[in-house]
This record gives C-alpha cells, sequence and structure tokens, in this order.
C-alpha cells in the first residue's frame, strides 16, 4: 500500500481544515488506518484510527471532539476533519495504514506510511 497525504496548510486559530490520504492498492479495504502528527522537536503522536470497515474510530484525548476521521474504500481515501484548531495542533500529520482490525495507538504497528502534510495554525 502507497499513501500520499495532502490537504494542509495554514489556518487561523478556530478555522478548519480537512486532510486527505490517498492509498493505492486494491487491498486498501483490508487495512485499519491511521493519523499521526509530529511536531518540532516531538515525537510522533497519534492523533486518530479508524477500522477497515469504518465502523470503529477512536482518537486522541487532545482532538477528541474536534476531529474527524472517516474512510471511503469505494475511492481508496481517508479523511481527517479538523475542527476549532488550536496553536498545538501545529506538526506535520501523517497517515498510516496496519494490517488486522485491532486498534493501536503506536507508530511501530504501523507498516505504511505516507509522506506527511504540514498544518500550521496561528495564533
Amino acid at each position: 500500500v502507497q499513501l500520499q497525504a495532502s490537504g494542509g496548510g495554514l489556518v487561523q486559530a478556530g478555522g478548519s481544515l480537512r486532510l486527505s490520504c490517498a492509498a493505492s492498492g486494491r487491498t486498501f479495504s483490508t487495512y485499519a488506518m491511521g493519523w499521526f502528527r509530529q511536531a518540532p522537536g516531538k515525537e510522533r503522536a497519534f492523533v486518530a484510527f479508524i477500522s477497515w470497515n469504518g465502523i470503529s474510530t477512536y482518537y486522541a484525548n487532545s482532538v477528541k471532539g474536534r476531529f474527524t476521521i472517516s474512510r471511503d474504500n469505494a475511492k481508496n481515501m481517508v479523511y481527517l476533519q479538523m475542527n476549532s484548531l488550536k496553536p498545538e495542533d501545529t506538526a506535520v500529520y501523517y497517515c498510516a495504514a496496519r494490517s488486522g482490525s485491532v486498534y493501536s495507538t503506536g507508530p511501530q504497528e504501523y507498516r505504511y506510511w505516507g509522506q506527511g502534510t504540514l498544518v500550521t495554525v496561528s495564533s
């Protein structure tokens, strides 16, 4: 599976962005997907998870209620809708895929990664 993230940019605090992750490969629908982010000088951190069928979703406490992960298996796409953005959301955002259906927040559990897209939230 090859992944390509897009949709990042500069937005004011309180604004919204929607990130997209395009996947190649006919087996995309069998992978669980996650979004992670990495701020300057910090480790890569879990943001959101969605199961292969889209039924189960999980979020980091810091984004719960503001971010929504979704997927469209017919289009091989995963999305991250980000609302009420805060300056602390500034980071490079990555989409990632893992085999199986078990929920995981650990980056090491994800085998395939996109290249990242930068989100900058100004105060």
